[in-house]
């Protein structure tokens, strides 16, 4: 299979050269219209034949042809965000033998100790997100770096259970709903699960009401708050014993998979030097720089700073305004709305466990969010505003792109607009945005690259 793609790979990239060799013998005018849309079909048929290759090429290892590998599978709680999807809220262990899957050790977030001393990571994301990268693994994505995120949480599984992982794989609820739209309706083998049902939980799981089940449902239905990651972790469960039992039809599977990945709620990362370059030059991997990272990139990312399950209430929408040169340098502003769509009454409607009940300074109800925004490397984060005033934020840099970070307070029913200008930007390229994965649909929230009017 590996050398079909290959061939295949280097059949269209013959094809392209030779279509470069039509446009320079003067026959462009002839043709244009038809070229034009052949050249753009075997650019997206080359680049996904090259992304299979790679598969090719690493799915016998990484699946354990002929070996036993582990991957720490993490699922990622949409409801209190993250800066790569959510907090962690449910932790397993995959094992992956001669091809075939089967769920290990399975435990909550909660369930890991905090690590005393927190576990080192580099001092630039330190000064952006804190200690707490390395101290809490629900804290170990607050960087939208998942290569960071993985590789710590890897040590924590490590010092905490004695077993070293050889990857970490993380998902969350939307894309869990990708792959139950091919192994159909889940029930309930595990007997605790069932009994959680019988409270006013779907008797089965479905791709329609896994969402709602996990991210807002589950906290209505049930009071105590190990129960509620009990039940987290217990649906995971059940759902990737249905895809090792090898339920649903491949394509459809592959066909989810592939739609989470492309949307960043599916991302993996390989402790082997080797597979993780080649991992690296994908979005898959979730990383901040290197190969996979256009010249162009922004990025959006969101942490909550609630302390509770408010991000299900929120809805957002990004965008991308390219503002007139300045200085000879390009100017982009990135312009995120946020709308916390709670009931009024959300103080009294909604479980404490989901507002957080003031605990942590955010009034039951609101939604707090810590906002941040990257620029492309080398360029320069120059202001920030909330609905049109300006703001204090502050300024980092990560791995030589600009970063700016401020926190945005909505009550039930506020909206508010924070706008980051990125200056002295020297690509040419067109840019374009990466934003972390919510409840929402990814075409919902990034908006198509405003102009501005330049006289």
């Amino acid at each position: 299979m590996e050398s079909t793609i290959t061939s295949a790979a280097y059949a269209v990239s013959s094809s392209h050269d030779r279509l470069e060799d039509i446009e320079t013998a003067g026959l462009w005018s002839q043709v244009s219209e038809p070229l034009s849309a052949a050249r753009e079909e075997l650019r997206s048929l080359r680049g996904g034949l090259t992304a299979a290759a790679t598969v090719a090429s690493l799915a016998p290892p990484m699946l354990a042809e002929d070996s036993t590998r582990h991957y720490l599978l993490m699922i990622q709680n949409s409801a209190e965000s993250r800066a790569s999807g959510g907090i962690p809220g449910a932790l397993a262990v995959l094992q992956v033998e001669n091809g075939r899957l089967s769920l290990g050790d399975q435990v909550s977030s909660g369930g890991l100790d905090v690590m005393i001393p927190p576990l080192a990571v580099d001092t630039e994301q330190v000064q952006i997100y804190s200690s707490r990268l390395g101290k809490f693994v629900q804290d170990v994505n607050l960087t939208p770096d998942f290569p960071t995120a993985a590789a710590t949480a890897q040590s924590m599984w490590k010092s905490k259970t004695g077993l070293t992982v050889d990857g970490v794989i993380s998902v969350d609820p939307i894309a869990l709903s990708y792959i139950l739209e091919a192994t159909g309706p889940v029930g309930y083998a595990d007997a605790q699960l069932a009994q959680l049902a019988d409270v006013g939980l779907p008797k089965e799981l479905t791709s329609a009401n896994v969402v709602k089940t996990l991210l807002s449902d589950v906290y209505s239905a049930v009071e105590e708050p190990a129960l509620q990651d009990a039940y987290f972790a217990g649906v995971a469960r059940e759902i990737f014993a249905a895809l090792s039992a090898g339920r649903g039809e491949a394509k459809g599977m592959v066909s989810g998979i592939s739609r989470g990945a492309e949307e960043g709620r599916v991302l993996l990362w390989s402790s082997r030097v080797e597979e993780q370059e080649q991992i690296a030059r994908y979005a898959l991997s979730g990383s901040i720089s290197g190969p996979s990272v256009s010249p162009g990139q922004f990025g959006v990312y969101f942490n909550d700073g609630t302390g509770a399950k408010m991000d299900y209430y929120v809805k957002r929408t990004v965008q991308l305004v390219k503002e007139c040169p300045h200085d000879g340098y390009a100017e982009t502003t990135v312009r995120i709305t946020s709308t916390n769509t709670a009931p009024s009454d959300a103080a009294d409607y909604l479980p404490a466990y989901v507002t957080g009940a003031g605990n942590f300074g955010v009034p039951p109800g609101s939604v707090q969010t810590n906002t941040v925004a990257y620029g492309p490397v080398q360029a320069n984060v120059e202001t920030a505003k909330i609905d049109g005033q300006n703001a204090e934020f502050a300024p980092y840099r990560h791995r030589d792109r600009p970063v700016g970070v401020i926190a945005v307070r909505l009550a039930p029913g506020e909206s508010k607009t924070v706008e980051f200008t990125f200056g002295k930007i020297v690509q040419h390229s067109e840019p374009n945005i990466v934003v972390t994965p919510t409840v929402q649909p990814v075409t919902d929230v990034i908006l198509p690259t405003e102009n501005a009017s330049c006289g």
